[in-house]
């Protein structure tokens, strides 16, 4: 793969021209911050469902709120933070984490769960614009590939780290569903006083063009954010569907409703995501999104050969090439993006790689989980599976005839 072209910086990386790594890594905390909660509420539901009584359709469409959130942020997140500055993106996005936080902590009414889901969703729609652009800002664009790396890595990471916080306290400590929450309005407290001392300026990037509009790339770059779409849309759309219904099958197939054992599971998948991209990093992007394509298909047939068996072990590995899966595409996609894209356009195009991404993670688990509703959970889960197969062998055809350099 070719180096990173070597344009000059944007006015948001010329204070840390030359970062440490150590500046680096700490760039990438607000985005593992925001990633925490993303997930956190993950092992609480079946402690919400029986409280407040809601099926597992109404709690697939309580998850979708997270996406409403996300795809309502994209359009206007990239764009500001392009113009603006990461940091006037960032903070505001730190202070709805926290307000999600509050409405978690004190929810009474499948209302409120919804709107602290559609705040998640806001956050991290802007941190996956401006948080992300941020890494590679301080990077530098010597050091693209890392930046991208670091992003990808503390966005898996964190969205691993929630739930399994949220299933260990909620079994071991007093609030089960309020402890955890208090814990990530201090994570997220930290964020902002790391984003509040990044060095970053005014981007000197044109400003021409509407403030809120559909996220995309320039033209000569479309390509690349179709490629990094194709294989990136169906891994972020399996471990979506762990997230949002995992619990459920966990309880279908091991008839168990541990929330440490569901936070576990949800931990492996996005510990597995974060691994697998250190380990391919010097790798082509093409083999990268290639590898990646794979992984969601293996996921999907042993998915649905879990449900078919009530197998407990093909479960798990189901899960874990859903985060492998996931974690190559975005990485792949990142690099890409990354490498390529102007410095000044670059929030955006992550923006628009998102859009790509969550607009089906969203669709199809609320499909599935309404489905299920009427023809049970398995066929639902085994009809889903085929669908996600049929996608990812579509995204690796297109990848294998592209340019992915």
């Amino acid at each position: 793969m070719p180096a990173a072209r070597s344009a000059a910086p944007s006015a948001e990386a010329a204070p840390w021209a030359t970062p440490s790594r150590r500046a680096v890594w700490l760039a990438a905390w607000p985005v593992t911050a925001v990633f925490v909660l993303s997930n956190t509420a993950t092992p609480l539901y079946v402690l919400w469902q029986d409280r407040l009584g809601f099926s597992s359709g109404m709690l697939t469409l309580v998850f979708a709120c997270y996406i409403v959130g996300l795809l309502a942020a994209l359009p206007v997140a990239g764009v500001v933070s392009d113009r603006l500055g990461r940091k006037p993106v960032l903070l505001p996005a730190l202070a709805l984490g926290v307000a999600a936080s509050v409405l978690f902590a004190t929810a009474d009414s499948v209302l409120v769960l919804a709107v602290a889901r559609l705040l998640s969703g806001l956050a991290v729609g802007a941190v996956v614009s401006a948080g992300m652009a941020a890494v590679a800002d301080v990077a530098g664009p010597h050091r693209r590939r890392l930046g991208a790396l670091l992003a990808s890595a503390a966005m898996v990471l964190g969205a691993g780290t929630g739930p399994l916080l949220a299933g260990i306290l909620s079994e071991t400590v007093p609030g089960p569903t309020v402890t955890v929450f208090l814990l990530e309005i201090v994570l997220l407290a930290l964020a902002v006083l790391v984003v509040w001392r990044m060095p970053l300026g005014r981007p000197a990037g044109p400003r021409a063009g509407a403030w809120i509009r559909v996220p995309s790339v320039p033209r000569a770059h479309r390509t690349r954010l179709l490629m990094g779409i194709a294989v990136f849309a169906p891994g972020i759309t399996s471990t979506s569907f762990v997230l949002s219904l995992g619990p459920s099958l966990l309880a279908d197939v091991l008839d168990t409703t541990s929330r440490i054992v569901a936070g576990a599971t949800a931990f492996v998948m996005f510990t597995t995501a974060t691994a697998v991209q250190f380990a391919v990093r010097r790798l082509s992007v093409r083999t990268i999104l290639l590898a990646g394509a794979a992984s969601v298909v293996a996921a999907t047939l042993l998915l649905a050969a879990a449900v078919q068996l009530s197998s407990a072990p093909l479960l798990a590995a189901a899960a874990i090439l859903a985060g492998a899966g996931q974690g190559l595409g975005q990485l792949g996609g990142l690099t890409l993006l990354g490498s390529h894209v102007p410095a000044e356009r670059l929030a955006e195009a992550n923006a628009a790689l998102n859009v790509g991404g969550y607009v089906p993670a969203g669709l199809l688990p609320v499909t599935v989980g309404h489905l299920g509703d009427t023809v049970g959970l398995p066929a639902a889960t085994t009809a889903f599976a085929a669908t996600l197969a049929v996608a990812g062998l579509a995204g690796a055809l297109f990848v294998a005839r592209g340019t992915a350099d």
